[in-house]
């Protein structure tokens, strides 16, 4: 009899359908297709259910890989999505936008088994199964699976401030647990960094859509285009209606190159530059609602996941040439390689090991041109990258009416510049503790505004740790605190 694991490694990986890239680049929608059931079944099957479950042990919210593929490789597709469901509040969105190659998938035994025919095989694909579980799960029952019952109301309240990841997975087991929960948003509409970062070819925005109105359902409340710092303080919170608060304000605050012609027209910072392309006016605030004139050459500056957003917008968009610029090689890039291949095969040019020196513009004030210089690599800095040093003489210049900076993000330093108590460092990254815990009794904080702009599974895993404290917070509390 074969061996059980022998079979399951002679199993080729199944192909993942996409768009191919002439059609996908004439809309907005997903990039790729996704599994149909009998491919989902097959490709769960390469499992080899490993007893130390290494995906897991990866996968920054520890979910139950080889237990939701068990359920799905006999067509329990249901099943499946609930064992995601049981420890990740965003398992359709992680199985879309997880850099899962240098997670799950990267840890997965299956990608590097050694075969008896001398075959290598990539691993199981993990997050594409994750999102056709969700997704099939959804379709069947309407939306996001609600609860049998709802929870009796407690009688406490905890403000969100924030709704990316960790924001929105504090509001739903705060919520899930009867406590009230209001969640304050800057943009417009919910969703943060889900809506107003990742454009709609990698994640539709139905899908943030469809969990917004499943928190709704839980008794969550929404109050958008409020600028906590500014609008309201979390000191006036905990004096009003609120027992605890969240900070879930992410890094949002876009750096700059602090070169020459940055204030020209027609230079924009990523996110300003995505919303605009990705969005409705509607959508956006009013500062931001004049659409993107249409662009021919687009320059990007910077390597990372937002840059590979910006080009592929700008393709979207029409633009007639696409460069992404970047001072490093490709080995050095922090971004998901399937992005880049993405991004290659729509026509992106990439200018490898290139720093751009200054931004020239006409006498209009509009960007024409970007000054570049090739750079060679020399000795790891602090970061454990190889630095790049300015080779002499090698200047050019790259043809531009659009450029869009993606160099990174930061913390806005209001939150802790509002609230009495609340520690941070001189990069206004919030200073907490395993469970959350401020320095600031009553207030808890996770994601990007503390760990610096980070991943949307470790925003998640952090607001699942955060929520775990309030809770413990709460129920610490007299009955009558004031």
């Amino acid at each position: 009899m074969t061996n059980p694991v022998a079979r399951r490694l002679a199993v080729s990986v199944q192909p993942v359908p996409k768009q191919d890239a002439e059609t996908r680049k004439r809309n907005f929608n997903e990039t790729y297709i996704g599994f149909d059931i009998n491919a989902a079944k097959i490709e769960a099957s390469r499992c080899i259910q490993c007893p130390s479950a290494p995906c897991q042990e990866a996968c920054p919210v520890s979910n139950d890989i080889p237990g939701a593929f068990a359920f799905l490789e006999v067509g329990d597709i249901l099943a499946a999505a609930d064992r995601f469901r049981e420890t990740s509040n965003l398992p359709e969105m992680c199985g879309r936008l997880c850099p899962q190659e240098k997670l799950c998938e990267g840890a997965c035994v299956v990608g590097f088994a050694i075969r008896p025919d001398g075959r290598s095989e990539p691993p199981v694909t993990i997050g594409k199964l994750e999102a056709f579980c969700t997704d099939y799960q959804r379709q069947e029952v309407g939306g996001y699976p609600l609860p049998r019952y709802l929870p009796e109301p407690t009688g406490r309240n905890v403000a969100v401030v924030g709704s990316g990841p960790a924001g929105l997975a504090v509001a739903e087991q705060v919520a899930l647990k009867g406590h009230g929960a209001t969640v304050y948003e800057f943009w417009p509409e919910p969703g943060g960094v889900l809506v107003y970062g990742i454009p709609n070819f990698k994640m539709r925005k139905s899908i943030v859509d469809e969990y917004i109105a499943y928190l709704q359902a839980l008794g969550v409340k929404f109050e958008c285009n409020v600028y906590v710092g500014k609008d309201v303080t979390v000191d006036s919170m905990l004096a009003g209606e609120f027992d605890a608060v969240f900070l879930g304000t992410g890094a949002g605050v876009g750096n700059v190159m602090e070169i020459e012609g940055e204030d020209l027209k027609g230079v924009h910072k990523a996110t300003d530059y995505l919303v605009r392309g990705n969005l409705r006016p509607d959508q956006l605030p009013e500062h931001l609602r004049e659409p993107l004139p249409p662009p021919k050459n687009v320059v990007v500056i910077g390597g990372g996941d937002t840059s590979m957003d910006c080009v592929r917008t700008a393709i979207r968009l029409g633009a007639e040439k696409v460069s992404c610029v970047y001072r490093r090689t490709e080995a050095e890039m922090l971004g998901r390689g399937e992005e880049r291949k993405n991004a290659r095969e729509e026509g992106v040019v990439f200018e490898m090991l290139t720093l751009p020196t200054r931004i020239i513009g006409n006498e209009q004030g509009e960007v024409v041109a970007v000054e570049c210089q090739k750079m060679k690599l020399g000795e790891p800095d602090e970061s454990g990258r190889r630095k790049p040093i300015p080779v002499k003489g090698s200047e050019y210049l790259i043809p531009a009416d659009t450029v869009a900076i993606a160099i990174g993000y930061a913390a806005d330093p209001l939150v802790p510049q509002t609230t009495s108590g609340l520690k941070a460092d001189r990069k206004a990254l919030v200073q907490i503790d395993p469970l959350g815990r401020t320095s600031r009794p009553g207030v808890f904080a996770g994601g990007d505004n503390v760990n610096g702009a980070d991943l949307v599974v470790t925003a998640l895993a952090d607001g699942r740790r955060a929520a775990e404290g309030i809770m413990a917070y709460l129920d610490s509390l007299p009955a009558t605190r004031r």
